[in-house]
């Protein structure tokens, strides 16, 4: 009762917490001097500023007292709506969190800069899964952003999610209840493990439905935002390599890859689980591994490796479900829609670290790498399936072997005893809270620091109190946080580690004491834990409730969902299955490559 009680506490406190600040065109800012000397700031230019000292607005304000009265020796920092030069503010890193909080900022009127490693940013095919909390801070930031992501979604949130039993599900595909029946009844078809109560946890919070959406589509929508706002915001092929904290009110210099620097008020380090900001903050060798593989910068093998490929395939359940979990002794296969009638799979396999057969697909190895470039790569993840159901077998049949890529899975315990800011530089999403993907709330959790971030930031209004802002922004931040990973983390163990094919009194599939523990965890997972896991997950919604929003939105979609996969259908039974091309990651490695091989080119 009191973990319970304490975590609805958090909920309620970071769902009320957060409050936009209103856009106002950058005219109406005032200009500003530098708090201290002989000139006093101006603000007959700006009518709103204009009307708040009249109203004794500033006056009221401890900072703006201090800040005019020369007990401050930092700079006003101003928003569209108050006055002061804009939060200068340098972002390692391109990706979802780095994107989604330049955009946020900008939207502040923050001067926003990404820097990041790739010469260019190239399409590939790999879909990220937005849960409900993510959806609701996206709208919250931007309706536009929101809107155009919703043009590109995949639903599965509103359609069959959950566990089923990787040995018993009896490969047609079909649908049924995750009920007890089969005990008594030894017809009762015991396909179903455990569903989901997605749909439900995201109607009691009036939130839009988890599904998924392309990655280079977010991207674009991201990139193109930004440059709406600033149309230089991003350098390419030039990455964050090091920072100095400058001392008070100085901020903070940034070294690039080409061995310049910029200064910035803010540096946010968001380059991923291999960050460079994280190795100088915490005194980290980048990507500096053990002997054994089971340490790299800092971060633990999960103990778990995973493949991944892609198929267009009109399952019996196609349009019935949204993602499946099989599971089996030792392993998990997961299923999901991911739009235009493809279906994405992971196999998850307890493997020691280093087990490479197939390219990471993260720019990390190739093919010809691997100790047997010519191994069906397909084949190798049937043989570690032997006995299974058909389904899984029907799924890995139809994935072109090629397209199979690998990677080993790392994370980090929370940073419960050390800070994530230094001065003036902050650390968000996988370069300091990386997690198991089992709950699809990387990305989720990536966006909401993003946010967060943003909203301290601007209630900063003098430079000497940013250290104090981006430590508060840690505080708010390291409690929620904390508990995503140890549920993301606490999902693989269990799956691998004490489930197995549950009990069953009809047939010796399951007869082991994992057997029987799963098949005991069965009623408490349906009824307790995964609908307080998942109401949690979605509990920090700054939107409040969309009202009849969602359900519109999913009536929309599962029209032009249906059109959109019947046409792949359609155009695999004429032409067979394509394998996908190189993914981003490779891509941008090779252009990065090709970009630097001209430099001082004739």
């Amino acid at each position: 009762m009191k973990l319970s009680s304490a975590i609805s506490g958090l909920a309620l406190v970071a769902s009320t917490s957060c409050v936009a600040l209103a856009f106002v065109p950058s005219s109406q800012v005032a200009p500003f001097t530098k708090v201290g000397s002989s000139a006093v700031t101006t603000a007959s230019s700006s009518p709103l500023f204009a009307e708040a000292a009249t109203n004794g607005d500033i006056v009221a304000n401890g900072d703006a007292v201090s800040d005019l009265n020369g007990m401050s020796t930092g700079e006003l920092l101003g928003l569209p709506a108050r006055p002061g030069r804009p939060l200068k503010v340098a972002i390692a890193g391109g990706g979802v969190g780095g994107l989604t909080a330049a955009l946020c900022m900008l939207k502040k009127g923050f001067d926003v800069t990404v820097y990041e490693k790739t010469a260019a940013f190239a399409r590939f095919g790999g879909p990220i899964q937005f849960a409900s909390n993510a959806l609701s801070v996206l709208k919250e930031i931007d309706e536009e952003l929101f809107n155009r992501v919703m043009d590109k979604f995949t639903f599965t949130g509103t359609r069959a999610c959950g566990i089923k039993d990787g040995l018993r599900a009896d490969g047609s595909f079909r649908m049924t209840d995750d009920s007890l029946d089969y005990l008594v009844n030894p017809d009762a078809p015991a396909d179903w493990f455990v569903k989901f109560p997605l749909k439900q946890c995201a109607d009691l919070y009036g939130l839009p439905y988890t599904g998924v959406v392309d990655r280079p589509d977010l991207q674009e929508i991201l990139i193109d935002e930004c440059r709406k706002l600033k149309p230089d915001f991003i350098q390419n092929g030039n990455p964050v390599t090091a920072y100095e904290n400058l001392g008070e009110n100085e901020g903070v210099k940034v070294t690039l890859g080409d061995g310049s620097t910029v200064d910035a008020d803010v540096l946010v380090g968001s380059d991923g689980i291999w960050s460079a900001v994280r190795a100088q903050m915490y005194g980290e060798e980048i990507k500096k591994s053990s002997s054994n593989l089971k340490k790299r910068q800092g971060c633990t093998y999960s103990g778990y490796t995973v493949f991944a490929g892609e198929t267009v395939l009109k399952t019996p359940d196609y349009y019935e479900t949204g993602y499946k979990v099989y599971i089996g002794p030792q392993r998990y296969f997961v299923t999901s829609d991911v739009g235009g009638g493809r279906i994405q799979w992971y196999a998850f396999f307890a493997l020691p670290p280093g087990t490479k057969r197939a390219p990471s697909g993260w720019g990390g190895s190739t093919r010809e790498d691997q100790a047997n470039p010519e191994e069906n790569l397909v084949d190798y993840i049937k043989s570690l399936h032997e006995g299974w159901s058909d389904e899984v077998m029907t799924v890995l049949d139809s994935t072109p072997p090629e397209s199979v890529e690998q990677r080993d899975l790392y994370d980090r315990p929370p940073e419960l005893l050390r800070s994530w800011a230094d001065g003036n530089v902050v650390l968000v999403g996988d370069a300091v809270h990386p997690m198991m993907p089992n709950l699809g709330q990387g990305g989720c959790q990536a966006i909401e620091d993003a946010y967060v971030l943003t909203e301290a930031l601007a209630a900063t209004k003098t430079t000497e109190k940013i250290p104090q802002s981006l430590q508060e922004f840690y505080r708010k931040r390291i409690v929620r946080v904390s508990i995503v990973q140890f549920l993301s983390r606490l999902a693989s163990d269990l799956i691998i580690n004490a489930f197995d094919t549950p009990w069953s009194p009809h047939d010796n599939l399951g007869r082991s004491w994992k057997s029987y523990l799963t098949f005991f965890w069965k009623p408490v997972l349906q009824l307790a834990i995964f609908p307080a896991q998942f109401a949690y997950l979605y509990s920090y919604y700054p939107t409040g409730s969309m009202g009849d929003l969602p359900a519109a939105l999913e009536s929309k979609w599962k029209k032009q969902h249906e059109i959109d996969a019947e046409e792949a259908f359609e155009e695999v039974a004429k032409e067979g299955q394509k394998s996908a091309g190189p993914s981003f990651f490779k891509k941008a490695e090779v252009a990065m490559k090709e970009q630097f091989s001209t430099v001082g080119a004739p």
